[in-house]
């Protein structure tokens, strides 16, 4: 149970993390890349974009929390569902911004 417990807090630290990181988009004023390797490309609307991307942020930051209370009840099961959860979650994240965010705002 001890591990459990351990696994969700650090579930919920990250997704922290992530919204943290969404409010600062927020109120940026260039364009955030979300690819760390990459150079960004030219946005058209750069206050839109960041909202976006934000909004991308929240949403994962949240369902990152989510995916961390099975664990809170006490079956060390309950641990491959957030595993799974989390992986299924960030490839969406991914998807939706290829697909989506940038297809929309690159110029």
């Amino acid at each position: 149970m001890k591990e459990n417990i351990f696994f969700f807090i650090i579930l919920c630290i990250w997704g922290v993390l992530y919204i943290c990181l969404a409010i600062y988009i927020w109120f940026s004023k260039k364009a955030i890349g979300f690819w760390g390797n990459r150079k960004m490309f030219e946005v058209t609307d750069i206050r839109k974009y960041n909202h976006a991307m934000s909004k991308l942020y929240v949403a994962h930051g949240i369902v990152f929390i989510l995916l961390g209370l099975p664990l809170l009840t006490g079956h060390s099961g309950w641990i491959l569902l957030s595993i799974a959860g989390v992986v299924m979650e960030t490839i969406v994240l991914i998807v939706v911004y290829s697909l989506a965010i940038r297809k929309k705002y690159k110029k």
